[in-house]
């Protein structure tokens, strides 16, 4: 049987914006569920969830970390059985570690939202937001560091409904600000807490302040209408002036939730151990255990048919593998989320990418980076098995007896490029295996050899995401490598349609050569990637020549026509061509398809597309001309200038091509006295302006 009865499991998740509090946040969490005595801080770089050196010593979250803690709401009436299990994942923050939030939200059941009280909702909190709709991912939003200069719990608000959803709810109110933030109400208990002793354990219920009361009813009249409106027996009842009672309210509140039809807003500050307690009561109250949603969908391995992965331990084995990482002391951890079935270590499990069975030696609950060992694993839960020796992210992992493919997860494209070589001949031994670990770990990095130079390009999310490789190859493997200039990932594309022909005849004694294909291309939308259409007709090339075809044209798309980029957002069509009886060949056919496509490419007005940044930069007000200006010669397009009061803040918003934000960093602190900060995230891919395009080519030659 099943440790734990699943309707008390919540798989969840802390995501936000850097710098919001969520390793803060996921600290409190380890401290009041009681696995860890001590709260690991931040800024003392002695934190559990950030385990690694280079988060310790950063100060940010680099790798997505899982711990498994239990919990019992603080007004639960039955202390047992109201007891619910916590599989918590603290996620990164940083653009650059995007999918890190990217592969959890993909196999967790609810999110804590954490968002910085003074700053509201930040550019990664939109991004977050987007890939939690994009997985129906139901969510509770945490309003932090309300103890902070600048803090504020209306604005914060405002600005979730303006720019994230317009279904958040009120569900507490603070109780002041910065250093006057006492307590905390709760609007539906009409419940005044504090938090006393050393670490904020002790929560205190007491009577509502005098000042507070007329607000409190406001606030909760707003709440409760917005509640009743998805009941209507509760509407009816509110319409007639009568009370609805809190167990009904939850019941709305969780069933909404789920539905991602409301949003419940929380408040506090985990610095301050103020709120942490309601919050992780809300998680129990209104997120939902791996019953509550709708199952994942895969295709069946014989048939081919979809099925669907029940959370019942008595269905055969079904997860799905989120993420694999290289442990120095048991060596590779992969980490999974089972959505039917059970897995007991020893069993064997079929890997529906490779079609090959392996063995599960060991399954291992994870506290961060500590490990206990346990026997069954069952539905619902998340875990790590040790030693799985092919197996990476998005690999669905099933009972060989009952083969199927679960619904992976898709990796974002890199923008950014460097060359690095090995220092020595002993390292250049072990840097092909160790970059290969680092990217079956990462998908967001790759490893490519340049066929010209033979030098070896690993590409990213950005320069902290290279960064972080590179003193990862160092440190845990013992690589050191010389690194190159950081270069952008500039694709190719087509703005017209065109067609051309591509002839391979050669004739020499004997048997000859003979490849003949007709092709046109055709501008496709931003970011829908490459398209191959068959459109021969009649016979005028056979069938057993269109994969010859095919691998023609994959070939120019990986080298590109203009400057040597990928070429993009296009579809090639073969319509016509030609063959002979004896001299045709699929390497004639391939070189004709190659031939073809350049010709073709060439006469579509191509242009070279480059990747553009949203910029935020939050600056003091007497430095808005000079960033504004800065931003200008950067090609920068600026979109927005909003107030952050009452620090006397300007927020500047822009769009700003990658190729002109390296060093950005340094420029920001000397233009602003070292008083500016920026956040940027990859937005879209568009033409450059000619002249550079024509400083692009020159250069490549």
């Amino acid at each position: 049987m099943a440790d734990y009865p699943i309707e008390k499991i919540r798989n969840i998740g802390v995501i936000a914006h850097i710098d919001a509090g969520k390793t803060t946040v996921s600290e409190r969490i380890l401290f009041y569920t009681g696995v860890s005595h001590k709260i690991g801080e931040v800024h003392e770089g002695d934190t559990v969830m950030d385990w690694m050196e280079q988060e310790r010593e950063r100060g940010i979250t680099i790798t997505a970390a899982a711990t498994t803690v239990y919990w019992v709401p603080s007004d639960a009436k039955d202390k047992v059985a109201d007891k619910v299990k916590l599989n918590v994942i603290d996620t990164p923050g940083h653009i650059d570690f995007t999918i890190e939030v990217k592969r959890s939200l993909r196999v967790l059941d609810g999110a804590l939202v954490v968002f910085d009280g003074v700053a509201g909702v930040e550019p990664q909190s939109e991004t977050n937001w987007r890939y939690a709709d994009d997985y129906q991912v139901p969510r509770l939003c945490f309003i932090n560091k309300l103890d902070r200069l600048g803090a504020s719990f209306e604005r914060s608000f405002q600005s979730i409904l303006e720019r994230l959803s317009p279904y958040a709810v009120k569900l507490q109110l603070p109780d002041g600000h910065e250093d006057q933030f006492k307590g905390i109400v709760d609007l539906l208990t009409r419940t005044y807490y504090t938090f006393e002793g050393e670490r904020g354990e002790k929560i205190v219920k007491g009577e509502i302040p005098e000042a507070m009361k007329e607000l409190v009813e406001k606030e909760r009249a707003i709440t409760i209408e917005k509640i009743v409106e998805h009941d209507e027996t509760a509407m009816a009842d509110y319409l007639e002036g009568k009370e609805v009672p809190l167990e009904q309210l939850r019941q709305i509140i969780r069933k909404t939730t789920i539905e991602n039809k409301i949003f419940p807003v929380f408040c506090g500050s985990a610095l301050k151990n103020k709120g942490v307690q309601l919050a992780l009561d809300a998680v129990a109250y209104y997120l939902p255990s791996p019953l509550d949603i709708t199952p994942s969908t895969g295709i069946d391995g014989k048939t081919g048919e979809t099925v669907l992965a029940k959370p019942d331990e008595n269905e055969p084995f079904r997860a799905l593998a989120f993420k694999s990482a290289a442990d120095p002391f048991v060596g590779q951890l992969t980490f999974f989320r089972v959505y039917s079935g059970k897995l007991a270590s020893g069993s064997y499990v079929l890997n529906a990418r490779t079609g090959q069975q392996e063995r599960v030696s060991r399954i291992v609950r994870l506290h961060a980076n500590q490990r206990e060992e346990i026997k069954e694993i069952f539905a619902g839960n998340i875990a790590a098995t040790v030693g799985l020796k092919d197996t990476r992210t998005g690999d669905t992992l099933c009972d060989p007896e009952h083969p199927v493919v679960l619904e992976g997860i898709k990796s974002p494209e890199p923008v950014i490029s460097l060359r690095v070589e090995p220092k020595t001949k002993a390292d250049q031994e072990k840097m092909s295996m160790v970059l290969k670990k680092l990217m079956d770990e990462d998908p967001s990095f790759r490893v490519k050899t340049d066929e010209e130079t033979l030098e070896t390009i690993i590409s990213g999310m950005g320069e902290l995401h290279l960064d972080i490789i590179v003193d990862r190859m160092r440190r845990e493997f013992g690589v050191n490598v010389n690194v190159g200039r950081p270069q952008v990932a500039y694709k190719e594309s087509i703005t017209a349609e065109a067609q051309a022909e591509g002839k391979y005849v050669r004739q020499s004694g004997g048997r000859g050569q003979y490849g003949h294909v007709w092709l046109r291309v055709a501008p496709r939308e931003r970011g829908t990637g490459f398209e191959f259409i068959d459109a021969i007709k009649g016979g005028a090339v056979p069938q057993e020549f269109l994969p010859a075809i095919q691998k023609g044209i994959k070939e120019v798309v990986d080298k590109g026509v203009i400057a040597g980029f990928p070429l993009v957002d296009f579809q090639a069509t073969a319509y016509d061509g030609s063959y002979h009886e004896v001299d045709s060949s699929e390497i004639a056919f391939k070189i004709a398809a190659a031939t073809a496509l350049q010709e073709a490419f060439k006469r579509a007005s191509p242009v070279i597309l480059e990747p553009v940044m949203s910029v935020e930069v939050i600056i003091p007000d007497q430095f808005m001309g000079s960033v504004n200006g800065d931003l200008s010669s950067r090609r920068g397009q600026i979109e927005q200038m909003a107030d952050r009061s009452p620090l006397n803040l300007k927020v500047i918003g822009a769009k700003v091509p990658l190729a002109e934000m390296f060093g950005y960093a340094t420029a920001i602190r000397s233009l602003t006295e070292g008083r500016g900060t920026f956040n940027m995230e990859f937005s879209h891919y568009e033409p450059v302006p000619n002249n550079i395009a024509q400083q692009i080519i020159e250069g490549r030659k």
